[in-house]
């Protein structure tokens, strides 16, 4: 209540201040019968009785006559509330407020929709009117709780181990590979800025500038276009350090999390486990596992080896062929036979994957077209290399390893959503499950032409220690120093030890990625000057933050977020300008031909 003219919030006023002559700024929450009124602020609710005398009666008509919403300032009296009268579901409810003198400041219009949690509002409609839905508990407890999380983090970092809080700047160059920037005119005739889509180079400039300990609370910009649970602006905690090795993020990292996670979520531990990305891929079909539930990929190549199945000898003569298979428990029990057959179009479509099912019947015996294929040897090798019991089903796949594995990986989650919708608890939504996953391969080929490479990471990223020869030898055998951050499936941040060689960085750039180095002559010069060894990571502390709270979006956790399509439907943005306006930019806008006809009309 400091700097204010409240004495009180809406939500601290307790048995004790009893007596007290109290003002109370707030919102009308809702009024009752001409008797009461709750009000309500970001802190809670303070229930204000009118007074019903004939000295009080311009304040009786005054609170009675304020729309909800309206905004008030209240003077009166705390009272214990009646006996019976308590309410033990408000942290005020064994008080109220006796109203001697009340102001309507502001009045408030017809809503669009009602202030209340529980009440359904399209996100479109909430978007809209954003500063009507921050006025929700909900809301209010996302941001003040993310508030806390990122000064527990400038806390830890800054006062317990020396890092240096440092904005760079937003207004920079393209960077090549990585996600899509967007573009800023200038007022030099063709020439463009482009927003960062994160400070890496910046961060790595800083580190040979000898500041050895960087951090920021950092915006970041990506031109993603219409993509589900992503915002084109975001924030991570952004931290570089000089002369550290992998094993000296991942430990500040941990210490990082464990000193800002909130108290309400209950405690972290660490270290966190690690897994390969190998291993990922292998045992969950993804490189962000959830390792709140089992159902993990198993390796059946050999089981099937011997068999006569075509479809089998087949997937093992590819150079990287394998069969595996994953195990529903009590799949027959929970999915129905329309379940099985959406997971098997899913394969279908998304991997051109086909899928296989075996039941395990109650009688021990196995009911699929498999069966018939199979001596009843192989069969109880299968069982036992599945641990398959009454009324599972398998689903089994058989082809070149990494689509099989992403197709049951995909399954996996599919079938985990299935079963929890149809009563089966598989993931605890109070558990933090958080995963090391590191050894990532140091380059890809492009999805457009798989003989040419990309960056797995991005162009800065060292490779492996081990492997460093194979860079000039055979870069796709490359493991890189990538490290990422996983809870609960999803990736929620990343990183790695840097190239720090001018000639490496110049070679990766030139010879591997085909990218002009020229457009990073800064850097790599900068490189020439005596870089430290360096290295860091990025968190993303919009997915982290809705991961904490069992968020349903990254949107919930933002004070004024885009929508899916990138728009800002409360301003409108963006929005059109005038060819005036454009002018100094030396730009001309190229209507389509259907919005040309739109604007004659």
């Amino acid at each position: 209540n400091s700097f204010v003219t409240r004495t009180n919030t809406c939500g601290e006023l307790r048995s004790a201040h009893v007596g007290q002559k109290v003002t109370l700024y707030g919102w009308v929450q809702y009024q009752r019968q001409g008797l009461f009124l709750v009000l309500r602020d970001f802190q809670g609710l303070t229930q204000i009785v009118i007074p019903q005398d004939e000295a009080h009666s311009h304040v009786k008509e005054l609170l009675c006559s304020a729309p909800v919403e309206s905004v008030v300032r209240v003077t009166g009296t705390v009272s214990p509330r009646p006996l019976g009268q308590e309410n033990l579901k408000m942290p005020t409810g064994d008080i109220e407020v006796k109203a001697e003198s009340a102001e309507i400041l502001n009045s408030c219009k017809k809503l669009p929709f009602e202030i209340k949690d529980f009440i359904k509002k399209s996100e479109a409609l909430r978007m809209q009117y954003r500063y009507l839905d921050l006025r929700s508990f909900r809301l209010q407890s996302s941001l003040r709780l993310r508030s806390r999380v990122v000064m527990r983090m400038r806390e830890y970092l800054c006062n317990l181990h020396g890092f240096v809080d440092v904005e760079t700047p937003t207004l920079f160059k393209r960077t090549p590979g990585g996600a899509k920037e967007f573009l800023v005119p200038s007022r030099e005739a063709g020439k463009f800025y482009s927003l960062p889509q994160s400070p890496q180079q910046f961060k790595q400039l800083l580190m040979i500038g000898g500041l050895d300990r960087y951090f920021q609370v950092a915006r970041c910009y990506r031109d993603e276009g219409s993509r589900p649970d992503r915002q084109p602006e975001f924030t991570q905690i952004d931290i570089e350090m000089s002369f550290v090795d992998q094993a000296g993020i991942q430990r500040l990292i941990e210490g990082l999390l464990q000193h800002s996670w909130p108290e309400e979520r209950g405690s972290i531990v660490t270290p966190f486990p690690s897994m390969t990305y190998e291993e990922a891929l292998a045992e969950y079909g993804t490189d962000k596992p959830d390792t709140r539930f089992g159902m993990k990929i198993v390796d059946i190549s050999d089981v099937l080896r011997a068999s006569d199945i075509r479809f089998v000898q087949n997937a093992l003569s590819y150079p990287h062929g394998s069969i595996r298979a994953i195990r529903i428990p009590q799949g027959m029990r929970y999915l129905t036979n329309k379940d099985l057959e959406s997971l098997k179009e899913s394969a279908k479509s998304q991997f051109n994957q086909e899928i296989m099912e075996i039941i395990h019947r109650p009688d021990g015996s196995l009911k699929s077209l498999l069966t018939k294929f199979l001596g009843e040897k192989e069969q109880s090798e299968l069982i036992q290399a599945l641990n398959m019991q009454e009324d599972d089903v398998v689903l089994l796949a058989a082809g070149e390893h990494k689509q099989v594995c992403s197709a049951l990986g995909t399954l996996r989650l599919l079938s985990a959503n299935l079963l929890e919708a149809a009563g089966l608890a598989l993931r605890d939504p109070t558990a933090f499950h958080f995963l090391w996953v590191v050894d990532f391969p140091l380059f890809l080929p492009k999805a457009e032409n798989p003989t040419e490479l990309e960056s797995a990471h991005h162009p800065f990223t060292a490779p492996h220690p081990s492997d460093a020869s194979l860079l000039y030898s055979d870069p796709t055998k490359v493991r890189s120093q990538h490290y990422d951050l996983v809870l609960n499936g999803s990736e929620v941040g990343g990183g790695s030890i840097r190239i720090h060689s001018a000639e490496q960085q110049r070679f990766v750039l030139e010879k591997v990625l085909k990218e002009d180095s020229e457009v990073l002559s800064h850097l790599i010069e900068a490189l020439e000057f005596g870089a430290p060894p360096h290295g860091g990571i990025a968190l993303g502390l919009d997915r982290l933050i809705s991961l904490i709270i069992d968020a349903p979006s990254i949107r919930d956790v933002i004070a004024f977020p885009k929508s899916f399509r990138g728009r800002d439907l409360m301003g409108n943005a963006p929005d059109y300008v005038t060819p005036e306006e454009l002018e100094p930019y030396h730009i001309q806008v190229s209507w389509p031909l259907e919005e040309k006809e739109a604007k004659k009309n």
